[in-house]
């Protein structure tokens, strides 16, 4: 220790002596050996004022330091003097409050008894004002009952009798309000975001209606909002019993309105049947089409042959045969050849009634093609539906069955659509095909009329 604070004392004293000398070299020159120690020794005396003042300043900061360690000594002491005896006052306290718990409890007696089914009636009651409709009229009623239920349940605060009576009376008031048919005034929010203050009807806690539409009511924000989707085929009831002043009037409810309407909103988001029908897409679309073509072709076949179908009628009470109609060329072929053999006849009259088929029977393939054709194209759909489904499961999991019922639903509308035209066209085949087999019966009963009478002239 000694040695090392001799060495910094000689690096220090050479350090200013170099010093001493650069800044006496460079202030004034010494102009002899005996003038250059003068300079030194001056030089050295004030370094030496200058540490002794340093040092002294560090034994005066050393002694402050010391005073404020033994300042905070004394603090800390202080305070766990102080802390113990907390504890020790804590201690008492917490003896005095578990025989005053004790005091309470017995001094209660059937209280609490009686406490425990306020409370639990308090906290029905909350429930469902939370979701009642006949909040939507009467706002907020819940803060009340919370602090019912906060004093009930703590040890140091008991209800009032009006407290407790107003309890009673909430109760009675939601089963009274739950029966009534009322108006009044609130602002309504419209699909399209903008507010308006109208009349609203609260039928019972089951529905709200406005201007003939439903309402809907949140019980978080206190929000009374017009359904974007109304169920349309009650709307008419709902206009009634807004203009009724009396008297019975039909009006459809949800009687699951006081549990938060989960009916109506099933109602509602039901597809209708042009949803359902976009449902199908692409395959959807052409099962559409290809069943429109054969209505259009059943029509235009059937009109085509109740017209040759009464030409052939008009034609049977006719002697002479008439070209405009199929059984007229058959007859004039007769009328043509009236001395040929009965072989070479039948033949010609084979041949024209061959002749006329495929106009009587024209489309009817078609149409049996399109009733085979139909539940193919909607079985391809469901299959390609279910495929995309599957493919969203293994992406996104089955954690939401109604998104998964949904997919599954929309795939299933290909082979409604498939059945909904198949049916029809197998009907309308049928009719069709029914008129064209009638006229060519005629065609050949009337051939072979000709052919026995040409045989028995011969």
């Amino acid at each position: 220790m000694k040695l090392t604070f001799v060495k910094r004392c000689l690096i220090v004293a050479v350090a200013g002596i170099f010093g001493a000398s650069a800044a006496f070299a460079q202030d004034d020159k010494a102009a002899s050996l005996e003038q250059l120690l003068k300079m030194v020794q001056d030089s050295k005396v004030s370094e030496t004022r200058e540490h002794k003042q340093r040092e002294a300043e560090f034994l005066r900061d050393k002694a402050n330091q010391q005073s404020l360690l033994n300042k905070a000594k004394a603090e800390k002491a202080a305070e766990e003097r102080r802390s113990e005896q907390l504890e020790a006052k804590y201690k008492a306290q917490e003896i005095q409050v578990a025989a005053k718990r004790k005091q309470l409890q017995e001094r209660l007696g059937s209280l609490k008894e009686l406490f425990g089914h306020l409370t639990s009636t308090a906290g029905d009651l909350r429930s469902n004002i939370n979701t009642s409709v006949v909040s939507a009229q009467y706002g907020d009623r819940t803060a009340f009952l919370d602090a019912l239920i906060d004093k009930m349940n703590s040890a140091t605060k008991l209800p009032k009798i009006d407290e407790i009576e107003r309890l009673w009376y909430e109760l009675q008031r939601e089963t009274i309000e739950g029966a009534k048919v009322t108006t009044f005034t609130g602002t309504v929010i419209k699909p399209n975001g903008e507010k308006a203050a109208q009349t609203i009807v609260r039928v019972g806690n089951f529905n709200l209606l406005s201007d003939g539409k439903y309402l809907t009511y949140s019980p978080k924000d206190g929000k009374i909002e017009e359904l974007v989707r109304q169920p349309d085929s009650f709307l008419s009831g709902a206009a009634a019993v807004q203009e009724a002043t009396s008297g019975f009037t039909k009006v459809g409810i949800d009687p699951t309105g006081p549990s938060g309407g989960s009916l109506l909103a099933a109602l509602i988001n039901t597809p209708s049947l042009e949803e359902r029908w976009h449902q199908g897409g692409t395959v959807g679309y052409i099962i559409s089409a290809v069943g429109a073509f054969a209505a259009l072709l059943a029509l235009w076949r059937f009109i085509v042959l109740m017209g040759i179908s009464g030409k052939v009628n008009a034609q049977l009470k006719q002697q002479k045969a008439n070209t405009n109609n199929p059984l007229g060329r058959v007859l004039k072929v007769a009328e043509d050849n009236p001395k040929v053999d009965t072989e070479t006849l039948e033949l010609k009259l084979e041949e024209a009634v061959l002749k006329e088929r495929p106009q009587i029977e024209s489309g009817l393939q078609l149409l049996k093609i399109i009733a085979m054709v139909a539940p193919l194209l909607g079985l391809l759909g469901t299959v390609t539906g279910m495929i995309v489904t599957f493919q969203a499961i293994t992406i996104f999991g089955a954690g939401d069955p109604k998104a998964m019922a949904g997919g599954i639903s929309g795939a299933l509308v290909t082979t409604v659509l498939g059945l909904i035209v198949a049916i029809p066209t197998v009907l309308m085949h049928t009719l069709v095909n029914t008129k064209a087999k009638r006229v060519v019966h005629i065609l050949d009963e009337q051939s072979a009329g000709i052919i026995a009478e040409n045989a028995e002239k011969k």
